[in-house]
């Protein structure tokens, strides 16, 4: 079995500072490929915070110049970021929640949030989902937040092939025990790998929990951030072994 080395990007979020974010993205992405990180997954909105009031405004196409400075950082380090952000697919057309997958090659593909979180509807529109990523003998589905509440969701993604279930999220303290245990649940009932990545601060007005996490594919916890805060949450396998690892930002 190949060598595969995931990361959750727990990271603070600015509200609305989309300059400040994309340089602590650039942060993150250059620690995880200190680390060897191949693929790094940040939380929902990362880019911008959780902030559907301001969702409309901020949102942008997938091919926006403005995240040519993280394109060209992905290109250069040869790693796929992740990052959550509002966009739209048309000018015209409504806001999504947007996962984008800005990969080594220089190439960037969309995931959007399909289902939203009762409220969210105010703000955003359901998404299309998106490709499960090929990633050698691996195949990584995506997901962001309220998707994994389904569980058909994840479903859908052991279905498709997927070994790597990876999830952009905001999980505030009060949702973290029940969220995980899905997560948690999902990797041990379709043998996935999965990967929560949290907000690492408030956002929204939620207190994010932090607490980021990756599970082995029989339910067992491999690593997970301690709490709040700036953190990368590792996972590396190597000869057919996973092993986990937590670095400060």
């Amino acid at each position: 079995m190949t060598a595969l080395t995931l990361a959750a990007a727990q990271s603070l979020s600015i509200a609305g500072d989309l300059p400040a974010n994309i340089e602590r993205h650039l942060a993150f992405m250059r620690a995880a490929a200190e680390h060897g990180v191949e693929l790094l997954v940040f939380a929902e909105l990362s880019l911008t915070g959780y902030e559907p009031s301001l969702a409309a405004g901020l949102a942008i196409a997938p091919d926006d110049p403005v995240l040519l400075p993280l394109r060209e950082m992905a290109r250069e380090l040869r790693l796929t970021a992740v990052v959550g952000m509002p966009i739209r697919l048309a000018p015209e057309a409504g806001v999504l929640i947007g996962a984008l997958v800005l990969a080594a090659d220089g190439s960037v593909a969309v995931y959007t949030k399909q289902h939203l979180h009762p409220g969210e509807e105010l703000a955003f529109v359901p998404g299309q989902g998106g490709a499960v990523l090929e990633w050698g003998r691996d195949r990584i589905a995506l997901a962001v937040c309220a998707d994994f509440a389904h569980a058909s969701h994840p479903r859908l993604a052991a279905e498709a092939g997927a070994t790597v279930y990876a999830a952009g999220v905001l999980i505030s303290e009060g949702g973290y025990a029940t969220d995980s245990a899905l997560l948690q649940g999902y990797a041990a009932e379709h043998g996935l790998v999965v990967l929560m990545a949290n907000h690492g601060g408030p956002s929204g007005g939620y207190v994010c929990a932090g607490r980021s996490a990756i599970w082995t594919a029989d339910g067992g916890l491999l690593a997970a951030a301690p709490g709040a805060g700036d953190a990368l949450v590792i996972a590396r396998r190597e000869d057919g072994q996973w092993a986990g690892q937590v670095v400060a930002v």
